[in-house]
C-alpha cells in the first residue's frame, strides 16, 4: 500500500512557475513509477508527465512540453513536478499516481492516487 500526497499548488501570476510535490510513503514506494496528471473544470484528466523509479522521464501533454522539469528524490520518497511560464490554460487540480512497471499516460493504469493540488494561474 502507498500513500501520496501532493503540495506546492496555490494561485500564480501568469508567466511564472510554480513547483508541485509529491510525497509517497509506504512500503516500496521508491520502486513505483510516478505520473502526474491535470484536471481542469469540464475537462478530461490529462497525463502531464512521469518518472520511473529509475529516473526515466515520460513526456506527456503538449500543451506543457518544455515547459516542465520533472524529477525525484528517492532517498525522500518524493517526486517533484515544476512548470515554467505558466498560462491561465494550466489551471487545474494536479494529480500524483503511482503504478509499479513502466510509465503509462492512462490514468486506468495507476493503482495510487493522491488527493490533488489545486494551481490556479492568473492573467
Amino acid at each position: 500500500q502507498v500513500q501520496l500526497e501532493e503540495s506546492g499548488g496555490g494561485l500564480v501570476q501568469a508567466g511564472g512557475s510554480v513547483r508541485l510535490a509529491c510525497a509517497a510513503s509506504g512500503s516500496g514506494a521508491s520502486a513505483y513509477t510516478v505520473g502526474w496528471f491535470r484536471q481542469a473544470p469540464g475537462k478530461d484528466r490529462e497525463f502531464v508527465t512521469g518518472i520511473s523509479w529509475s529516473g526515466e522521464v515520460i513526456d506527456g501533454a503538449d500543451s506543457v512540453k518544455g515547459r516542465l522539469t520533472i524529477s525525484r528524490d528517492n532517498a525522500k520518497n518524493t517526486v517533484y513536478l515544476e512548470i515554467y511560464a505558466l498560462k491561465a490554460d494550466d489551471t487545474a487540480v494536479y494529480y500524483c499516481a503511482a503504478r509499479l512497471g513502466m510509465g503509462s499516460a492512462f490514468p486506468n493504469a495507476y493503482t495510487y492516487w493522491g488527493q490533488g493540488t489545486q494551481v490556479i494561474v492568473s492573467s
